[in-house]
């Protein structure tokens, strides 16, 4: 069958931004903010029906806020010359902060609740359910400011700190890429498209590519300090007087997360890094260089330069999906069979992938530029598992759906693994083994050197904003730093301009948004060796696992259903070891002897 390779957000709000059921949610969601804030402006305590009526109405409010700014999302994604959609996002942010200030104050108010009472309260069966979020929720109050002060926070936040994240967002719609055809015309390519040439299987064809993405984001560099220096310097400004002594403090629980567990992950990977050194000497030497450049690394070795449509991509992933759990590829096939997907090749597309949730409609949308190569392929498995994850929470309260993204990148790669070491078993064409096996190390790669390059200049970000704001020259001397330090200076020429071309550091929602990528790379692997060494019935397990991952930390999570302590390294090491078999078959398919 031909699946569609366009999405369809008309069942979520038909009409797209001019929708008339979209203005009646957004209209829905302003009525219930203001019954909320009527209800928590009281001085008195709340009494336990208030509570109660708090919760559920607040509830509401986060399903209906992610509908609509994930609705929002889509639209400005499609098409970042969209204004009116342009619009849509601005007003789904405006309400996203107005709630952020009533979260504010839900959690002052439930703070002020003395420890017996609130004891008693958790004993109310509505309330029981999310018990775990609501002693998050009190938790968190006693970390911050004042109610007011947070709430006046939140409203300055949309035209001022969440307003720099846009204008990049803009910045990077409006870059085009010039690019020189095989015909010999001139083509004028989005960030989007212009990255899938960095994978080109032609390495004068790849450098040629490199080196216009260099200059284009170069052009560039400054507007991105800027915006970088705003930032960071809002969000420093903030942590002071919140009285937080470590920018890893927010980050760390957003993520559920130790510092203990952080750095004992840090500690593996920089412990195990040298598994990969065979890989990139040997890498080096087939492609008759001294040391490899940034647009190798990702290159393919393998002599297929193959494209794989787009429904074969979706019939293989379903196949692969299928071996680890039925419940997995039946909701992948329903994911494309139902538009769920938007990877046309086309301009106009914001750059990159993501998967958001619509917990009203119980549906997913995918957004992906897909151009037939084995990386995105991965790509879409990497966000059908992040579909897949939400599907099995669709059934629980709103709180307990809030989940961290290192446990949301477990289950997207965890997705990946399934896919790639199945084909792998399978495969008899070296070639076709040579693709896949590399495939799988360059995501070690990615996530134990690329990741930690990321995580290292960012700190050093921090630490250096402390002083001022920085140059753009400053901002491409750390990040060079961070790269020679932890690819541990095995590349020749380095990504200069890899801080002004990574949205990821210019989110203004999630802070460090890098060490939970490896978080998830690593705790899926070892999550996948005990998934290999129990055989199928681990598939139940690993659905109860996700169903979880909002109500839990994850060193509890771990221990409940793992049974291994995350502050310990142990677990890290083995995990981060893993990748040491898939070195020795790239070694033993590239032999020339």
């Amino acid at each position: 069958m031909n699946y569609p390779i366009k999405w369809n957000l008309e069942n979520i709000f038909a009409g797209g931004a001019d929708s008339p059921a979209l203005k009646a949610e957004l209209e829905q969601i302003q009525q219930n903010m203001t019954t909320l804030e009527a209800l928590l402006q009281s001085n008195n305590l709340l009494s336990l029906e208030q509570v109660k009526e708090a919760t559920a109405i607040y509830s509401e409010l986060l399903f209906s806020l992610r509908e609509t700014s994930a609705f929002a999302g889509c639209l400005t994604a499609q098409n970042t010359g969209d204004k009116q959609a342009a619009v849509i996002y601005g007003k789904t942010q405006t309400l996203v902060a107005s709630a952020q200030s009533l979260m504010s104050l839900f959690e002052a108010k439930l703070s002020y609740i003395d420890d017996a009472t609130w004891s008693n309260y958790l004993q109310d069966e509505q309330l029981k359910l999310v018990a775990y979020n609501l002693n998050e929720i009190r938790d968190v109050a006693k970390q911050k400011m004042s109610p007011e002060l947070e709430a006046l926070v939140s409203e300055l936040a949309v035209d001022g700190y969440h307003g720099w994240g846009d204008f990049y967002n803009g910045m990077v719609s409006k870059t085009k890429f010039e690019w020189k055809n095989e015909s010999g015309e001139i083509e004028h390519l989005s960030a989007g498209q212009m990255f899938n040439k960095l994978s080109e299987p032609n390495r004068e064809t790849r450098a040629k590519a490199f080196e216009v993405w260099e200059q284009t984001w170069g052009t560039q560099a400054d507007y991105a300090a800027d915006i970088m220096n705003h930032i960071t310097g809002f969000r420093l400004k903030l942590y002071e007087k919140r009285k937080w002594d470590s920018v890893l403090a927010e980050p760390l629980r957003m993520n559920r997360m130790k510092a203990e567990t952080l750095n004992a992950m840090w500690s593996a990977v920089e412990n195990a890094k040298e598994v990969l050194v065979p890989y990139f000497k040997r890498k080096a030497e087939l492609l008759n260089v001294e040391k490899l450049d940034w647009h190798d690394v990702d290159a393919p070795i393998a002599k297929s330069t193959q494209k794989v449509s787009f429904d074969d991509a979706a019939k293989y992933i379903i196949e692969q999906f299928n071996k680890f759990s039925p419940k997995l590829a039946q909701f992948s096939e329903r994911a494309f069979k139902e538009a769920w997907i938007e990877a046309e090749d086309r301009s106009g597309k914001r750059p990159g992938g993501f998967c958001t949730s619509f917990p009203k409609s119980k549906e997913t949308r995918i957004f992906m530029t897909y151009s037939g190569t084995k990386g995105n392929i991965s790509t879409l498995a990497h966000e059908l598992g992040h579909a897949y994850h939400q599907h099995v929470m669709d059934n629980l309260p709103a709180l307990s759906q809030e989940y961290a993204m290192n446990v949301a990148e477990t289950a997207s790669t965890f997705a990946e693994l399934i896919m790639m070491d199945s084909a792998l078993k399978e495969a008899t064409d070296s070639q076709e083994q040579l693709a896949l096996v590399e495939e799988k190390i360059q995501n070690a790669v990615a996530f134990m050197m690329n990741i930690h390059a990321r995580f290292v200049y960012e700190t050093s970000v921090y630490e250096k904003r402390k002083e001022g704001p920085l140059t753009s020259d400053q901002y491409t001397e750390l990040v060079l730093d961070a790269e020679e330090k932890c690819f541990l200076g095995l590349i020749n020429t380095k990504h200069a301009n890899f801080w002004v071309s990574k949205l990821h550091f210019y989110l203004t929602d999630v802070p460090f948004y890098n060490f939970p990528y490896t978080f998830g790379y690593l705790f899926s692997a070892g999550i996948y060796q005990l998934a290999k060494n129990e055989g199928p019935s681990f598939a139940a397990k690993y659905d109860a696992l996700l169903e979880d991952t909002g109500r839990l930390s994850v060193e509890e999570l771990a221990q409940k259903h793992l049974g291994v302590d995350l502050t310990k390294v142990d677990f890290w090491e083995q995990a981060a070891r893993a990748v040491t078999a898939d070195v020795e078959l790239f070694i033993k398919l590239t032999d020339k002897n």
